[in-house]
């Protein structure tokens, strides 16, 4: 039997916090640890890789259910390659749908505090278009 590590030990280990460790265990992602005598979880280093592997797949976006996909694929050593690059090839789609989004707000936002005269008037072209609920940036002047 290899060494077991308590939950806070497998946070410091993988860099995933104790809390969020109960979490993935709630939802099915890692396999229930074993259980002491005082009823104190011990973590295996396979549960322990498997929450770094989580930490990795979370810092890049991956939502549970897609982490739950790839973990069932990287446990699988017959698995076919295209379908984890499937998964990071539509995570990807989503990421760059989500970087435009941004990228239009931040321009339109950048728009209106360019039309904002920014004094002590209180006609501002940034209020306006929040309580006209407009889309577009109409100029003020």
């Amino acid at each position: 039997m290899g060494e077991r590590l308590t939950i806070g030990e497998a946070a410091a280990e993988s860099g995933v916090s104790a809390k969020m460790i109960r979490h993935y265990e709630s939802v099915g992602l890692i396999a229930p640890p074993i259980r002491g005598d005082n009823n104190y979880r011990f973590y295996d280093a396979r549960q322990v890789h498997e929450l770094g592997f989580i930490h990795r797949a979370r810092d890049l976006g991956f939502s549970i259910a897609d982490i739950r996909v790839l973990l069932s694929l990287w446990r699988d050593r017959n698995r076919p390659s295209a379908e984890v690059k499937a998964i990071a090839l539509a995570h990807l789609a989503a990421l760059d749908a989500k970087v435009a989004g941004l990228q239009a707000m931040a321009a339109q936002l950048r728009q209106l505090a360019a039309h904002c005269p920014g004094d002590a008037r209180p006609e501002c072209p940034i209020l306006n278009n929040l309580a006209a609920g407009q889309r577009q940036v109409q100029s003020s002047r």
